[in-house]
């Protein structure tokens, strides 16, 4: 079992903090009773607030080794713990199109393993007996390490954090085990419609081969060898190519010293090249694509085209425009949902990501009788915030809800640090925030109306239906004359 100590710890603080709070609300209660009685209640409309404080970074502090090895450092004494996190630049669109999985399996073997030194029982045994955690894990677009100690703890293991970063044992057994799971995994990935929508739209957009849409199959497991770990981990597991951050109750110079001692001596492969980003195109113009479900009583629907980056000049404007259509108060949410009764979930937005373009992606779920009714109803909503100007009220609710949410990015030094780091990896400017903040202040009606017309393309819209087609009435072809079937069923591994 994984234990947070810091989330548990904060939670522990916390709580007491309000038991407090509770008892001082009780006490003004009580004596301020008749005056409260007295006093005439104000509708929440003319209630005043003080405008929110300006937020501030924590001190920190960014160098680089010889290695290549950029570390930030954030001290923060609210706690006697200390964490870090490891960026490392891979991920699983980097991996070989026959050997699907290599990544994630890197990733989880790295850890479940344990190192040449520390066998993975001997390594769990030793965390735990510390309280201590280290993690490992790789996904799409990049791949991270972990733990949290108490302080008194630290240099113990932060050790072992870095042995399990420079000499991961990769044994077989644990490898075989990791695939079993794996495989365990491709049997059951057809059992919850959501997650079938959400795989095979991205599938729809970018490709079922794209390194951002590909999945797992029984032969990309069965092609991956222990020797392919290996090369993987060699490969990407390089102190040029890592960003470290350390963040809790530590003296600088000591971690510093620390630093140096463990991380200094390990040195990059000149010999291995990092491969260049996979580009992302959508790879069908539009279309409706439909998944046979029986079973389902509704329909999950996904429908969308190819975005953006998060650099774009327009996405503060575009996340303004989210907010208009997203949401609590939003247009989808008003008129769909609300006054049309016609889902039990609806939504759109603009999706962006840092190096590859994102989605625009828009959907819900609802009854399977309303399934063209929902369709056309959320087209209709784009296509009006495309032709006719927001209002006022529109703007500065949307304006308003992502200023004053913003302070939820900075609600601990871990969060802040995790955000820098997230920056440094794409090679995006440390305050992009803030830019990003500024920007929104200045988004005009007139700008959320440019660049939806700019951005969304109706005749680009790639729709897929999850559902029964036998309760879709009217059908699917009222929309469009060809449906396109999807195929979900999982490949059988093929005979050695």
């Amino acid at each position: 079992m994984k234990i947070d100590f810091r989330q548990t710890l904060k939670t522990l603080f916390s709580s007491l903090r309000w038991l407090s709070l509770a008892f001082v609300a009780i006490l003004l209660v009580v004596f301020s009773h008749g005056t409260a009685i007295a006093s005439t209640a104000q509708h929440y409309t003319e209630l005043e607030f003080p405008p929110l404080k300006e937020v501030t970074l924590p001190e920190y502090e960014r160098y680089q080794l010889d290695n290549g090895l950029v570390v930030y450092l954030m001290p923060d004494r609210e706690l006697p713990l200390v964490s870090g996190t490891a960026l490392i630049r891979t991920g699983a669109r980097w991996e070989p199109s026959e050997k699907v999985g290599l990544a994630e399996l890197t990733g989880t073997v790295m850890r479940a393993g344990g190192t040449e030194e520390h066998p993975s029982d001997v390594l769990n045994e030793l965390l735990e007996q510390r309280a201590a955690v280290v993690e490992t894990s790789i996904g799409r677009n990049s791949g991270s390490a972990g733990f949290s100690a108490l302080s008194e703890d630290t240099e113990w293991v932060f050790n072992l954090f870095a042995e399990v970063l420079q000499a991961p044992a990769f044994p077989q057994d644990k490898l075989d085990l990791a695939k079993t799971q794996f495989s365990g995994a491709i049997a059951r990935r057809n059992d919850d419609p959501d997650d079938i929508t959400r795989r095979e739209f991205r599938k729809l957009l970018y490709g079922d081969t794209s390194p951002y849409a590909r999945t797992v199959e029984y032969d990309t497991l069965s092609n991956i060898s222990r020797q392919d770990l290996i090369n993987f981990h060699q490969t990407y597991f390089r102190p040029d190519n890592m960003v470290l951050g350390i963040v809790g109750d530590f003296q600088p110079e000591q971690m510093k010293k620390l630093i140096a001692e463990t991380f200094s001596d390990w040195t990059r492969d000149r010999e291995r090249t990092l491969p260049a980003i996979p580009q992302a195109t959508q790879s069908k113009p539009n279309g409706i694509f439909f998944v046979e479900q029986t079973q389902l009583t509704q329909s999950y629907i996904q429908m969308g085209h190819i975005g953006g980056l998060f650099d774009s000049p327009d996405y503060p404007a575009l996340s303004v425009l989210n907010g208009v259509l997203n949401g609590f108060g939003g247009r989808l949410f008003n008129e769909v949902r609300s006054r049309q009764g016609l889902a039990y979930v609806a939504y759109g937005f603009w999706s962006p990501q840092y190096d590859y373009p994102g989605i625009f992606i828009a959907g819900g779920q609802t009854r399977s009788e309303a399934t063209v009714p929902f369709i056309q109803a959320v087209l209709s909503e784009l296509e009006r915030i495309r032709t006719a100007p927001i209002t006022p009220a529109e703007l500065a609710y949307a304006k308003e809800s992502i200023l004053n949410s913003f302070v939820f990015n900075f609600q601990d030094s871990e969060q802040v640090l995790s955000r820098l780091m997230r920056y440094e990896y794409y090679n995006y400017p440390s305050d992009f925030i803030f830019r990003y903040q500024r920007a929104v202040k200045a988004v005009t009606a007139e700008e959320v109306q440019r660049i939806a017309d700019k951005y969304l393309k109706p005749d680009q819209i790639l729709t897929l239906v999850v559902g029964n087609p036998s309760a879709i009435q009217p059908p699917l072809s009222t929309l469009d004359s060809t449906i396109k079937t999807v195929d979900i069923s999982i490949p059988t591994p093929q005979r050695s």
